[in-house]
């Protein structure tokens, strides 16, 4: 049983990135494909798909070659599940002065930290991504 499935699914990309692995297969949940949608968007991974295997749902992420790249994106969580962190729409500042994304869960889906001040929302901060 996994405690954080946020913190295990971007410790897997992390680590699948590091050892130089192009594609990887994790467990299925909704949040989880709300967060790759937004890394796909971002350009952080290449294409996620969901597949079924043994009646169990899997998503299976294509990660960018990091030979042609030359690009280690790091993904670091913040809010975690034994202290979360909200924030207002106007309280967040850029990451990495404009470089990395703040990925937010706001009460009607999960977004980018810009989308969610567009919407002018408050949110619950998930994870940086730079």
């Amino acid at each position: 049983m996994i405690i954080d499935p946020i913190g295990d699914l971007l410790t897997r990309i992390r680590n699948a990135y590091m050892a130089r692995i192009v594609e990887l297969k994790i467990p299925y949940s909704k949040i989880k494909s709300d967060i790759l949608r937004i890394l796909k968007k971002n350009k952080y991974i290449v294409d996620f798909e969901v597949s079924e295997e043994d009646k169990k749902n899997f998503l299976v992420v294509t990660l960018n070659d990091m030979k042609v790249t030359k690009y280690l994106p790091n993904f670091k969580r913040i809010s975690k599940p034994g202290q979360r962190i909200y924030v207002g729409s106007k309280d967040i500042k850029k990451s990495k002065n404009g470089k990395g994304i703040f990925i937010v869960s706001t009460p009607k889906w999960v977004v980018t930290w810009y989308e969610a001040r567009s919407l002018n929302v408050g949110w619950e901060l998930l994870c940086e991504v730079f």
